[in-house]
């Protein structure tokens, strides 16, 4: 069953303190076994490729090619339907724009000594882009994760995706197409990371991976990082609703089920001031997951991780979200804002009554992959500064230097780097302009 914790009982910040530092990710250690594959791929690159889609996916690649045609893609992307096709365009074109308006300004300056100063963004050259395939693939994620990449200038954006039995899943070849995808290739799990990573005969390194995946896929990304860029990887999702007694308990119970459906380890809590708010809550959600397809998951998720928290006020409810640092909040109050401002660690604030969570997993703009795990204390989703990075630009002039350069070489020689001193001072000594 769901803990059930009220702030007014003693031990309230011993057992919420547990829920908080409770582990939800019991994945296995994969790392030996996913340092073979990359190493294996290193190696033996497209034929390593070849053999690890036949064993895993019954594909052979080495037939159809790694690389999906333009073609492919189109032929599976004409069998989704016309409603769907079209959800999927508004989508696109919302986080298109929400993330058009992240585009950083470069700039330039001359400071008070006569130093020129200032630093430029330029996107990354190469990025790939992971998407789980067969009946896991989410074409939500695909538009995440390509559309802020193409909305930077990345030149080349490339997808690596399973293909079980050689099967194109048709709502992600769509959404690739509307993303704005470069390249796309049929191979997944580790082999596919190590491939975007060192390269092989057919797919040409990146420069960063992003997109979820299992344990292997999260492993493979953490081993080869520091040769390329990675996002951060993903734990288990998860929901906070803070919600006062003016709301349907039905929705608010739906909501807390929107991310329980998710996976077995997921978790949803519930804030109130409200008890017995509380219990109309737990007996909706209970009412709606014997109706879930996906009743399996979402109670196995609920009745581990889930929560039903009471307070004695809702603004007491600022410290908690802090602590459990979420993924997603939402805040179901009569001023969201007002509350949401006390806030300093969540991932995706919802602000509202009419503002489900699940609106921001497709429709809403923002991006949304998000810190899990307590993660949002110190990450920020997935955002147009991901396929960016910033150079810093310093320029002076004799009479610059001269009014800085003193301390440059009174620092150098304090740090005994005296080769540092020597190249500032041998151009103050000089008097050359």
């Amino acid at each position: 069953m769901p803990v059930e914790l009220n702030a007014s009982e003693s031990d309230f910040a011993a057992r919420f303190d547990a829920l908080v530092k409770a582990k939800r990710d019991a994945e296995a250690d994969v790392t030996a076994t996913v340092a073979q594959i990359i190493a294996d791929v290193r190696k033996r690159g497209d034929a390593a490729l070849h053999e690890l889609n036949a064993k895993f996916d019954k594909v052979d690649s080495a037939r159809l090619g790694l690389r999906i045609s333009e073609a492919e893609i189109d032929a599976a992307a004409a069998q989704v339907d016309k409603k769907t096709f079209q959800a999927l365009q508004v989508a696109a074109e919302r986080i298109r724009a929400f993330h058009a308006r992240q585009k950083p300004s470069d700039d330039f300056y001359t400071d008070a000594q006569g130093v020129k100063l200032g630093h430029r963004w330029t996107p990354l050259d190469a990025v790939g882009l992971y998407v789980p395939g067969g009946k896991a693939a989410y074409p939500s994620s695909v538009l995440m994760n390509a559309v802020p990449a193409v909305v930077a200038g990345v030149r080349r954006v490339v997808v690596v995706v399973p293909t079980p039995g050689g099967e194109l899943n048709p709502l992600v070849m769509a959404a690739l197409k509307l993303a704005g995808v470069h390249e796309a290739y049929r191979v997944g799990g580790a082999q596919a990371v190590a491939a975007l990573a060192y390269g092989t005969e057919s797919i040409k390194p990146v420069d960063k991976i992003t997109g979820p995946g299992n344990s292997f896929v999260v492993t493979a990304k953490r081993l080869v990082f520091g040769q390329v860029g990675i996002d951060n990887p993903a734990g288990p999702s998860e929901i906070l609703v803070v919600a006062d007694n003016k709301n349907d308990p039905s929705w608010i119970a739906a909501d807390l089920l929107s991310q329980a459906e998710h996976d077995e380890v997921a978790q949803s809590v519930l804030i109130t001031d409200d008890a017995a708010f509380a219990g109309r809550v737990g007996a909706a959600v209970r009412q709606q997951l014997s109706t879930m397809p996906r009743s399996e998951i979402a109670t196995a998720s609920w009745e581990k991780f889930g929560a039903l928290i009471t307070v004695k006020q809702l603004s007491d409810a600022a410290p908690l979200i802090d602590a459990i640092a979420p993924e997603h909040l939402e805040l179901a109050v009569e001023d969201p804002q007002a509350l949401a401002a006390k806030v300093r660690h969540a991932g995706a604030i919802f602000l509202g009554r009419h503002t489900p969570e699940a609106v921001g997993d497709y429709v809403a703009g923002p991006n949304h992959v998000l810190p899990t795990a307590g993660a949002a204390r110190f990450a920020s989703g997935l955002n147009l500064l991901d396929f960016m990075k910033r150079t810093t630009l310093v320029q002076c002039d004799d009479a610059s230097l001269r009014q800085i350069g003193p301390a440059a070489v009174a620092l150098a020689e304090a740090e005994g780097l005296h080769g540092h001193a020597l190249s500032v001072a041998i151009r103050l000594n000089s008097g050359a302009a």
